[in-house]
C-alpha cells in the first residue's frame, strides 16, 4: 500500500478550501471559462445575482450574459482578448439575467496560464445596480436642488424689482393725474395722458404678474372644489383656445378640495391655455385633466410625498426643445418669436402654484406637445380643521 504523500494531502486540502470559500461566496459570482469562454464551474453567487443553476449555465457560453448590443458589438470578445494580452480586463457595463431583467456588473476577467499557456479565464462579477441608481438619485437631488436654488434667487430679485417699478408706476400716474387736472378742455394733452396713463396700466399688470412669480402678491385663498372652478369657466377656456382648436376637459370624480386664490386660479389656467394655443398655430387639441396624486415636490428634494389635486394642460403642438426645458419658469423667458408674448405667463404659473404651497411642473416631448402640471395640496379633514379654529381665532 502507497500512503498519499504529503504534499498531496495539502493540495487535497487545499482545495476542499477552495471549494468552501466559492460555496460561501454569494455576493459576487465567481467562476472560470475555459479558453473560448465557455464556463467551467459556478458558485452561489453566481446563480444569486444572474440566476442561472450551475446544470443550467455550465457548458454555455459567458456572452448569454450580455445585451444583444453588446453582443452584436463584440464586446465579450473584446474582453477575453484584453484579458490575454494586458493579463486582466475590468469594466462596468449591463449585463442579463435569466429572467431577461437586466442589471449594472462590475466585472474583472484574469487570464488563466498552466505553464505559461492559456487554460482558460477567472471571471468575478458583482452587482452595483444599487449602487448606480443611488448615484443617479444623488445626482439629481443636486440638479433640483440647484434649480431650486437658482430659482428662489430669481424670484428674490424679480421682488424687489417689481416692488421699485410698482413704485415708480405709482408717481408716474400721480403725476399724470395732476396733468389732467390743470389742463381741462385740452383734447390734446388729454390723449396724450390717455395714452401714458394706459401704459402705466399695462405696467401695473406686468408688475402684478412679476409679484406673482415673486411670490410677493396677495392672495385670498379659499376652501375650493378644482372641477367646479375649471368646470365654471370651460366655456372661456374654449373661447380662448380659438376656433381652430379643440378642447377637452377630463375632470377625475371625487377629489378633494384644495385652497386656492381663485381669480389666481383662472389667471393661471387661461395663461396655460393662451401658451398652448399659441404654439399650434395651424391648430390642434388641448386637453384639461384633473386627478389625484400622491407626491414630493421634484423642486425640493427635502419635501416628502403627500396628496395633491393637479391639473394639468396639455396640447399636441411641436413641444419645446430639451435644452430650454429648464428654463421655462424663468420671468421674461420664452420660445415664442420677438413681440408674441412677454415671457411671464408660465412664471405666473409657477409663481401661483408655490404660494398656494403646490408646484408646477413641464414634460414635454419636441415634435409630441407639452404638458403642464399645477400640483396643489389636497385639503384633509385635520386641515379643515386647522382652517376654522384659524378662522376663530
Amino acid at each position: 500500500m502507497i500512503l498519499p504523500s504529503t504534499a498531496a494531502l495539502a493540495l487535497d486540502d487545499e482545495t476542499r478550501q477552495f471549494g468552501l470559500l466559492l460555496r460561501s461566496v454569494t455576493d459576487y459570482a465567481i467562476y472560470m471559462l475555459d479558453a473560448d469562454g465557455y464556463v467551467r464551474s459556478w458558485n452561489p453567487g453566481g446563480e444569486r445575482i444572474k440566476g442561472y443553476l450551475a446544470h443550467e449555465i455550465v457548458g454555455q457560453h459567458f456572452s448569454r450574459f450580455y445585451t444583444p448590443e453588446d453582443v452584436e458589438a463584440g464586446l465579450p470578445a473584446r474582453g477575453l482578448a484584453t484579458a490575454r494580452l494586458e493579463g486582466r480586463f475590468a469594466a462596468e457595463g449591463w449585463r442579463v439575467r435569466k429572467d431577461g431583467s437586466r442589471f449594472l456588473a462590475s466585472v474583472v476577467i484574469d487570464p488563466i496560464l498552466e505553464d505559461g499557456r492559456l487554460v482558460g479565464f477567472a471571471k468575478i462579477t458583482r452587482d452595483v445596480t444599487e449602487r448606480y441608481l443611488a448615484q443617479q438619485d444623488l445626482q439629481q437631488a443636486q440638479v433640483a436642488l440647484a434649480h431650486s436654488q437658482k430659482m428662489e434667487a430669481i424670484c428674490s430679485l424679480t421682488l424687489g424689482l417689481a416692488h421699485d417699478f410698482n413704485n415708480l408706476l405709482t408717481v408716474i400716474v400721480n403725476s399724470l393725474e395732476l396733468i389732467a387736472r390743470r389742463s381741462p378742455g385740452e383734447p390734446r394733452i388729454q390723449r396724450l395722458v390717455d395714452t401714458a396713463v394706459h401704459a402705466c396700466d399695462r405696467g401695473s399688470l406686468l408688475t402684478r404678474q412679476l409679484l406673482t412669480f415673486g411670490r410677493g402678491q396677495k392672495l385670498a385663498p379659499e376652501r375650493c372644489d378644482a372641477n367646479a372652478l375649471l368646470a365654471k369657466s370651460l366655456d372661456l377656456y374654449r373661447r380662448a383656445a380659438g376656433s381652430g382648436v379643440v378642447l377637452e376637459a377630463q375632470l377625475q370624480a371625487g377629489l378633494p378640495p384644495v385652497e386656492v386664490d381663485v381669480a389666481q386660479f383662472e389667471a393661471a389656467i387661461l395663461n396655460l391655455v393662451s401658451n398652448s394655443r399659441d404654439a399650434m398655430r395651424d391648430g390642434g387639441r388641448i386637453v384639461m385633466k384633473t386627478e389625484r396624486v400622491v407626491r414630493a415636490d421634484p423642486g425640493n428634494p427635502e419635501s416628502v410625498p403627500r396628496e395633491h389635486v393637479c391639473i394639468s394642460v396639455g396640447d399636441d403642438g411641436p413641444g419645446i426643445p430639451v435644452e430650454v426645458q429648464s428654463r421655462v419658469f424663468e420671468p421674461f423667458f420664452t420660445t415664442k418669436q420677438v413681440g408674441h408674448g412677454s415671457g411671464l405667463g408660465l412664471s405666473q404659473v409657477f409663481g401661483f402654484a408655490g404660494q398656494s404651497n403646490g408646484f408646477a411642473e413641464l414634460s414635454s416631448v419636441p415634435g409630441a406637445g407639452t404638458t403642464v402640471r399645477v400640483c396643489l395640496p389636497a385639503l384633509t379633514q385635520g386641515d379643515d380643521r386647522d382652517a376654522g379654529t384659524a378662522g376663530r381665532g
